[in-house]
Parts: C-alpha cells; structure tokens; sequence
C-alpha cells in the first residue's frame, strides 16, 4: 500500500510471482500516510494479507507534516491493521530521497529515523531502508533512478527496490529434490 511510488510499479506482480498467495497492489497518487490510515480497513484489511508492506510520508512531508505527525499518521495505520489482523507483518519501506524534494532531505532522514525506532518497539514489523541505497557517493539522491519529474522511480529504480525489499518477503515454500528420501 502506499503513494503513487507502488501505483506506478507497474512490474510488482511479476516482480514477486513468488510470493505464495501473490501480492496486491493498493497504491494511489498523492497518498500521504493519514490516508493510509483512514483507508486501511478499504484498502489492506479486507484482504486479510499476511504481510503488509506500506510505503508512503514524502507527500505529508511535501504538505508541511512534521516527521512526527507522519510517524503518528503511521502508527495510526499500524493500529487500523494489527485492530483486525493482530498476526499480520507491517513492513515499513523509508521514505526515499527524491531529486525533486532534496530541500526535505533532514525531514526525510527524521522521519525514517523516527518510523524505525516506533518499528522497533511494534512486534512482528521491520522497517527497510531503500533510503541509503537510492543515495549516489555524493550523499545525494541518485538521479538514475528517477524520471524526468525527479519524483517518481525509472524501471532502474523499481530493479533496486525489488533487490532491498525481495529478502523481506517469504519465500516460496521448498520443493522437493529429486532422490532424496
């Protein structure tokens, strides 16, 4: 779930084909993280996942929210899910360093910050950091992985975040080799 950022995955389903049970896609353009929350029950609950990844707040950064408002907009999505679905996984993706809002880098940083140690403290949830790897040497946002509106993510950019987010799904279950009892 989340902004425009999963939307716009148009490859998701096929990325991770295999997942057991499949995943869905439930982004919408312009999301922030109080949207999630307000929307959870819509758009996450009803289909009883076992895991749920949420990506969003560089929009309620980019309308003035605080890094403390996003994390309480977050816990508030948190407490919608874990409501209905108390063994469900939330899998918090960072908030990721965009071209286009460089100038909220220190909120984006605290946000993440914030939202990570709020993660630590929730059982059964992980935050995954796509932040520092979509970083160039310079300490700036990759502008390779970015289309031309320097906010949304080139197909570069959706390869590195099936590479950071892929080892936090579960695996498919094993098949058996052949010949062996």
């Amino acid at each position: 779930m989340g902004s425009s950022t999963v939307r716009m995955w148009s490859r998701l389903q096929q990325d991770f084909a295999r997942v057991p049970g499949g995943v869905v896609n439930r982004g919408f353009g312009g999301s922030t993280l109080a949207d999630c929350a307000l929307f959870a029950r819509d758009l996450v609950v009803r289909y009883k996942p076992r895991q749920v990844m949420v990506y969003a707040g560089d929009n309620d950064l980019a309308e003035g929210r605080t890094p403390l408002q996003v994390l309480d907009s977050f816990a508030r999505f948190a407490n919608a899910v874990r409501a209905e679905l108390p063994d469900a996984r939330i899998s918090f993706i960072s908030v990721k360093p965009s071209p286009s809002r460089e100038q909220l880098m220190p909120q984006i940083r605290e946000t993440n910050h914030v939202v990570a140690a709020y993660l630590n403290l929730l059982p059964n949830s992980e935050f995954i950091d796509i932040y520092t790897p979509m970083l160039g040497a310079d300490g700036r946002p990759r502008p390779e992985l970015f289309r031309a509106d320097r906010l949304h993510m080139t197909d570069e950019g959706y390869r590195l975040w099936h590479a950071v987010i892929a080892p936090h799904l579960p695996a498919p279950p094993a098949t058996p080799t052949a010949g062996l009892p």
